[in-house]
């Protein structure tokens, strides 16, 4: 992101943005509620559209392209609040995850992927998803997200809502995604989690990054330490 700027009608969230992700790691991104971290993945999935400046993904420019453009490129979101179809079955939702694969084989290949990844997900593969718990729809949002074949993986408030033993289980998978290859950009408001499997983070309030730096170098900063660590 270049110097990217974006709201709602007139009234700015995000104001002046530079970030990177790099290759094949997890850049975190931490705020109070109302700091733009939604703003910013809506913007970057093209749901929301750029006043000014540029986010380039594998050298294409694709600030205001339309979502299911964005998504051919390579970039999938597992939204916040996690956004399953409840009355379809486990593995439909899957299915409709991997909607732009036309290979077949491919996509039976991908399913017993993430079944791997979420041996729970095989066990309730003809549920309908609105009776699982809220840690496994939690999964099948990551996963559904992870059958289109992402090069880069977008997560919007993973732990939200989860249970410490299911919060600590979801990032073991998130950082074997990552030990993978893939590419992850992780909003949180769990900063604590957040720093433990980022290798590069960012802080955001009021639509302005006010800190940036290694997770381990952010982890000793006063500022960050108090207002997000509690330390």
């Amino acid at each position: 992101m270049k110097d990217v700027s974006a709201g709602y009608g007139s009234i700015p969230v995000l104001k002046n943005i530079f970030m990177t992700v790099s290759k094949s790691s997890i850049t975190g991104i931490i705020g109070p509620n109302g700091s733009g971290k939604t703003t910013l993945i809506k913007t970057i999935t093209g749901i929301n559209r750029v006043w000014t400046g540029k986010i380039v993904f594998n050298n294409f420019e694709i600030q205001n392209k339309n979502p299911h453009e964005i998504s051919r490129l390579g970039i999938a979101l597992a939204p916040e609040g996690r956004r399953i179809f409840t009355k379809l079955t486990v593995i439909e939702n899957l299915l409709i995850g991997s909607y732009m694969v036309k290979d077949k084989e491919r996509i039976q290949d991908k399913l017993e992927w993430v079944f791997q990844l979420f041996p729970i997900l095989k066990e309730r593969r003809y549920q309908e998803a609105g009776t699982l718990s809220g840690g496994e729809q939690q999964m099948l949002n990551i996963a559904r997200a992870l059958m289109s074949n992402p090069q880069l993986l977008i997560l919007d408030e993973p732990s939200l809502g989860l249970a410490p033993i299911i919060t600590k289980q979801l990032f073991t998978v998130i950082d074997k995604l990552r030990d993978e290859g893939l590419t992850i950009l992780l909003s949180e408001q769990n900063a604590a989690v957040t720093f433990n499997v980022s290798d590069y983070v960012y802080v955001l309030e009021h639509g302005v990054i006010v800190r940036e730096g290694s997770a381990d170098t952010l982890k000793k900063d006063s500022l960050v330490r108090q207002a997000y660590l509690g330390v």
